[in-house]
């Protein structure tokens, strides 16, 4: 009777023991479920932080921080009753094994509990992780095209500088996208989605950039050499010119009083004074242009270009003041037959449509009138200021001018 005792109770404690393993056993399961499913939701998280700012997106966040908290304290109970009982044990009592077997059931239902927790959170997120899953999906594109990017330019400059071409400025602008790289490599996740992208397309545009440039360069340079040795063609031209203002000048102070000519005296030297200042420009390009210095070479050409355009009209002054005086002189009235012309035919719009022309326009054509009278009347006496005159008949059509312009704007609004 003993004997059957012992055994009877021997077998119990074994199913104790069996029945607590099976609960740790289901515990471990559900721990790991739990664990996984933690993990992933926190990728999906990352995922909608990464590309969602907005207060949905941060409200998630501090749920799923909440989540960990419960999460942290029910594998903390599951973990104290794993580590409170050696099931393994072979002098494990019964009733200590019964005690394991209902605190490892108790902590599986707080994790299963928990777990389904999880699961209903991770499922009311899935708006927000598939809006930002869609905005992800444009940043390896976008990062992938702007590498591509800066490969080509690369590979562009390395072709021009196969040919003897430095392109420095070109080279620095590329080292400088450097740190941009970095960063865009980081990704999303560190420095969000929008953020990501435009700096890929900054990238892109500023890689094309260089590309293009470095492609450009030798046709560039070709250009520039074409530019300058004309540029030296015009101005060796404009110093022959020069050279014979003075005899235009002769013939003004011959023909004509002091005020048709004495604006022109400073023009030979000047003239002069500035072909030598050009000449000096075109070999500093020169040497701009033999160093590769791009940018200060198209800066000296434009300096160059302007300075020619001044002293080309300045030195072609003389010749056209020469030219017009010897035709006002051949006939002043060529001169008043245009301007007359001009105040009849406004003076003809003043009346369309009127007995009376209005007095805002009758005035100043009455007025260009009196001052044509008194230009022409001007050239009376030994020494006649022809150059005056034309200026006058110059100012008196522009003025009638602006009384057109008005009375058909006015006009227009009637």
């Amino acid at each position: 009777m003993t004997t059957a005792s012992r055994r009877w109770f021997g077998g119990r404690d074994e199913s104790r023991r069996a029945d607590a393993q099976a609960a740790k056993d289901a515990a471990a399961a559900a721990f790991y479920e739990l664990d996984t499913a933690q993990r992933d939701l926190r990728i999906s998280i990352e995922t909608i932080a990464a590309a969602d700012g907005s207060p949905a997106a941060r409200q998630a966040g501090e749920g799923f921080v909440a989540l960990g908290r419960r999460i942290d304290e029910v594998s903390h109970v599951y973990i104290e009753a794993v580590d409170a009982h050696d099931l393994d044990r072979p002098e494990l009592d019964g009733s200590v094994a019964a005690r394991a077997r209902n605190e490892l059931i108790r902590a599986r239902d707080e994790l299963v509990r928990v777990k389904g927790e999880l699961d209903r959170f991770a499922q009311g997120l899935q708006p927000l992780l598939d809006k930002a899953e869609t905005q992800l999906a444009r940043v390896a594109p976008a990062r992938e095209r702007a590498k591509a990017a800066l490969l080509a330019a690369s590979d562009a400059l390395d072709a021009v500088r196969a040919k003897g071409m430095r392109a420095d400025d070109l080279a620095v602008r590329l080292a400088a996208l450097g740190p941009e790289l970095t960063k865009l490599n980081q990704g999303a996740g560190q420095h969000g989605v929008q953020e990501t992208v435009q700096r890929a397309d900054r990238i892109l545009r500023s890689a094309e950039a260089i590309r293009a440039e470095a492609a450009r360069l030798p046709e560039r340079a070709a250009e520039i050499d074409r530019r300058l040795v004309s540029l030296r063609t015009r101005a060796q031209a404009l110093h022959n010119r020069a050279e014979r203002v003075d005899p235009v000048l002769s013939e003004l102070r011959r023909r004509f009083s002091a005020a048709c000519w004495q604006d022109l005296q400073h023009v030979p030297d000047q003239a002069v004074r500035e072909v030598a200042q050009v000449e000096e420009r075109l070999r500093e390009a020169g040497r701009a242009r033999d160093e590769q210095r791009w940018t200060d070479v198209g800066t000296l050409i434009e300096a160059v270009r302007a300075s020619l355009d001044a002293t080309d009209e300045a030195v072609s002054a003389a010749q056209d003041r020469l030219t017009r005086l010897e035709a006002v002189a051949r006939d002043p009235q060529e001169e008043v037959r245009r301007t007359r012309f001009a105040i009849r035919d406004a003076q003809r719009l003043a009346m369309a449509g009127r007995s009376v022309p209005d007095p805002r326009h009758a005035r100043p054509l009455d007025g260009a009138v009196a001052r044509m009278d008194r230009a022409l009347a001007g050239l009376e006496g030994r020494h006649p200021d022809y150059w005056h005159f034309l200026q006058e008949m110059e100012e008196v059509r522009a003025a009638v001018g602006r009384v057109v312009a008005d009375m058909r704007g006015r006009r227009a609004v009637e």
